[in-house]
């Protein structure tokens, strides 16, 4: 399957890393094309690439790591598409083994062991928001962001719109795919120390990444937003309508908008349900 297979590699500033890691993915398989796509780098990662023998696309300016990935995967030629990040943590080793599952998997995510990729503040990070997409998801999530990921083209192209430019591509098609009742594997893998500087920001990306998490099970589970929003809504308004019965023998102006405000999320999370089945109705089968 490796010779149907087109590598994308978004890269920013990976001077260091991108050289040994095409070399090392040429010596792992025969790929159809490894594609870095050189988002505005201004330390020599383009030519490093080129000489170790990738096809580069280069951005005239940094778009950020999703545009990228967007690019390689509307330039990729192959029928399946690999995903790894440039900053030498994937093995090239482990690329072959993701790609033999796509026989049986739409989508293989690489699954970093917990100690193996990150200081214990991020993993802890990943770990929240992990649980945090399993839930919304309705299915164990073992490793939301990793980058390292393979799929059919074709699949990546059914979302390839609901994509953002920044970090947040591999929550957006991990939970894509999942809702959307693709299979999904999380094959584990160890992940190396990443060469130079992280360009995630724990606060703010962390902050980004959750929201992206609403956005992407809203669009295609609202009810799995909107229904516990609305029975704690109910259940505050109706505990305290109790207790002021109780001690007050009547019942608050508060109480009744809350059990008001209950009911109004409720079908809003009903209607967008529909919105949701609706929109997704011609979707490829």
């Amino acid at each position: 399957m490796t010779t149907s297979t087109s590598i994308v590699i978004p890269a920013y500033n990976e001077a260091t890393a991108i050289g040994p890691l095409v070399a090392g993915l040429r010596g792992a398989a025969a790929w159809h094309e490894i594609l870095v796509i050189d988002d505005g780098s201004d330390d020599g990662t383009a030519e490093r690439a080129s000489a170790a023998g990738a096809h580069v696309i280069r951005h005239p300016y940094n778009k950020g790591n999703g545009a990228a990935v967007k690019t390689g995967i509307r330039q990729a030629t192959g029928r399946y598409v690999l995903i790894m990040d440039a900053d030498g943590q994937h093995q090239a080793a482990d690329a072959p083994r993701l790609v033999a599952q796509l026989t049986e998997y739409d989508l293989v995510i690489g699954a970093r062991s917990g100690s193996s990729h990150a200081s214990l503040v991020r993993r802890a990070g990943n770990r929240a928001l992990n649980a945090v997409a399993g839930y919304l998801a309705e299915r164990s999530i073992a490793d939301l962001t990793s980058g390292f990921r393979a799929a059919a083209r074709d699949g990546l192209l059914e979302f390839l719109h609901l994509l953002p430019n920044g970090f947040s591509t591999p929550t957006t098609t991990t939970l894509a795919f999942i809702k959307a009742g693709y299979s999904v594997r999380f094959e584990p893998i160890i992940a190396a120390q990443r060469q130079g500087q992280s360009k995630i920001r724990l606060g703010a990306d962390g902050v980004r990444f959750f929201m992206i998490l609403l956005k992407v099970i809203t669009i295609f589970s609202p009810l799995r937003i909107f229904l516990p929003i609305s029975g704690a809504a109910f259940l505050l308004g109706a505990g305290y309508a109790a207790w002021t019965i109780a001690t007050q023998a009547h019942v608050t102006n508060s109480s009744v908008l809350l059990i008001l405000m209950s009911v109004v999320i409720l079908l809003v999370g009903l209607v967008s349900e529909q919105i949701s089945a609706l929109r997704f109705e011609g979707r490829r089968s």
